[in-house]
């Protein structure tokens, strides 16, 4: 297209400028109809289509010698290829800031100043296009405007500091030097386009609107992460108040609430997370924090409430909005981080929050319902990635299947807890050294799971409850011992004392079947071990061992301490 006219005289040159101009300004109409089309298939292939021919476009451009004349329209195309081709991405590449660079030096080429390209990298591109642009003023739109783009590519990256420079040579005679982020984003004012200007897919302003938004809510995130609540809130008032989509409106607001039920105002937390539901885009988040907020105002109804619908959110597969052909907030964002606050999870990981909350509050039939859901999930295939919430750390796969049998005993199902137990017996058992000498070196292996022992004692010390509640004593009798057994053998003998829950629970059943002489000598055992040196280490319990310890409470253990102690046969 480039040498279709001939280039001797400034009328043939003004000419092709303005085909060159009326070519872009074409495509980017073709960009903005394929934006409003609701058909998906079409409207990908009229945004490609544009991108094409602004990318032939930019080639012939460059194709020529670089004058003051036709560049103001160079760095327009180069700008409306790099925000299609972002957005078509969702993302900035390493090509994107190569087109960025090839602008700056075309710059510099009209001023025979590329050499400082060598002596400064990209940085001082910046600052020797910037200084030029002092002198060439209609170059000061475009420039702004591609500087919005390595804005945006470099905050992406977080390359905050190279980011922070850049600003403060774009603000330098409108304010004082500042490292403020925010401030320095408030204070940038781009240059208005003129009114006969290139058409523009996104302008510098509009552009400058969505780097304060992205970054005030990044570092709000960030403070609320860290504890800094007092800046995190004036940092998400920021992103709240600008240029903020519905969808990302949603996790602002969740935000908010964070940070107020953290500062200890829930009844204005609360407020944001209504205000976050009636966005009605995405309810996960909000609901999430609603819950965390119930429990800490000790409201369990409306906490499990909050759960419940969680997981009916979570389980509607709701159709993306589409995007507008531009750089969006969004895109500038990192990728969902699953230890933030805000990152809600899977469906099935939301079932087993409410379900070991109820399991917690003492809600043990709804609990059992909600594991065996879980457990359907792994054991036909169609939750194969499944991982409880990170935050806080969740069980693994076997502590999943005993917080389930434990919940099955609670809710008086003793016969499905078997099952359970089964079940998890059947996955873990082969793991274990048969033969007593191979103990001391499975301790050793450290590759392998040092918890599987303790995964089947605790199968067996469940099993020994659900065998008591179904009234069978001599089976219960039997799994306790095994439990025993299991426990004696991968635990050093210096460590013997965490093992006193399964030998109480043993000690009750042979009271109840009358055989004092081995229950007397297990007394003795478990009173020789309560006058050893105790650790001081404070360590919690998993779910399932806190449900165990339900079942025999201090009280029972003072009693039998007395019965034992006035006994006569002692």
């Amino acid at each position: 297209m480039a040498h279709q006219t001939p280039l001797g005289s400034s009328a043939s040159h003004v000419s092709c400028l303005d085909l060159w101009r009326e070519k872009n300004d074409q495509l980017v109409r073709q960009a903005k109809v394929a934006q409003e089309s609701s058909l998906p298939l079409r409207r990908q292939q009229l945004a490609q289509d544009a991108l094409e021919g602004l990318r032939r476009l930019l080639c012939s451009l460059r194709g020529l010698p670089a004058t003051v004349s036709v560049l103001p329209l160079e760095l327009t195309v180069i700008c409306n290829f790099i925000t299609l081709r972002a957005n078509l991405a969702q993302g900035f590449t390493e090509d994107l800031a190569q087109d960025i660079q090839q602008g700056l030096e075309r710059v510099l080429e009209t001023q025979g100043q590329l050499g400082a390209r060598l002596e400064h990298g990209l940085r001082g591109l910046w600052d020797s296009a910037l200084r030029v642009s002092s002198l060439l003023p209609e170059l000061l739109p475009a420039l702004h405007h591609l500087a919005g783009l390595q804005a945006a590519l470099w905050l992406t990256t977080n390359r905050l500091g190279d980011l922070t420079l850049l600003l403060q040579t774009l603000t330098v005679s409108q304010s004082r030097v500042s490292e403020d982020m925010l401030l320095l984003l408030k204070t940038w004012r781009p240059p208005a386009e003129e009114s006969d200007a290139p058409l523009t897919l996104q302008d510098a302003r509009g552009l400058r609107d969505v780097l304060l938004t992205a970054f005030a809510y990044r570092q709000g995130l960030q403070e609320l992460i860290t504890g800094s609540l007092p800046k995190a809130l004036s940092s998400l008032h920021e992103a709240a108040s600008g240029l903020c989509p519905r969808s990302l409106l949603v996790q602002v607001y969740t935000a908010l609430g964070t940070c107020l039920r953290k500062m200890g105002s829930p009844q204005r937390a609360l407020l944001y997370l209504v205000a976050a539901l009636k966005e009605g885009s995405t309810w996960g988040p909000p609901l999430l924090e609603a819950s965390r907020l119930y429990q800490q105002l000790g409201n369990i109804a409306a906490e499990i409430e909050s759960l419940e619908l969680l997981v009916e959110a979570l389980s509607i597969t709701r159709i993306p909005e589409a995007r507008q052909l531009l750089i969006e907030v969004e895109l500038l964002l990192p990728q969902p981080d699953p230890a933030s606050p805000l990152h809600c999870g899977t469906q099935s990981q939301a079932k087993y929050l409410l379900a070991s909350r109820c399991l917690q509050t003492g809600r043990a039939a709804d609990a059992a319902e909600h594991y065996l859901d879980l457990l359907a999930l792994l054991l036909d295939g169609s939750e194969p990635k499944f991982s409880p919430p990170p935050c806080p750390p969740g069980p693994c796969v076997p502590e999943l299947f005993l917080e389930a049998a434990a919940a099955l005993i609670q809710a008086g199902r003793a016969q499905d807890a078997l099952t359970v137990c089964e079940e998890l017996l059947s996955r873990t058992s082969f793991l274990l050294p048969k033969r007593p000498r191979l103990w001391e070196d499975a301790r050793r292996r450290t590759k392998e799971s040092p918890h599987c022992s303790h995964w089947v004692s605790a199968t067996h010390l469940l099993q020994g409850q659900a065998w008591v509640q179904l009234g069978a004593q001599k089976e219960a009798i039997s799994e306790y011992s095994r439990c025993l057994e299991l426990i004696f053998r991968a635990t050093p003998k210096d460590k013997e004392q965490g093992n006193q829950d399964a030998s109480y629970h043993l000690l009750q059943t042979l009271r109840r079947l009358d055989r004092r002489d081995e229950a007397t000598a297990l007394w003795r055992r478990l009173e020789a071990q309560t006058e050893l040196p105790q650790e001081n280490t404070a360590w919690s319990l998993p779910l399932y061992l806190e449900i165990c310890l339900g079942w025999i409470r201090p009280p029972d253990r003072e009693t039998l301490r007395e019965e034992f102690q006035t006994s006569g046969d002692l």
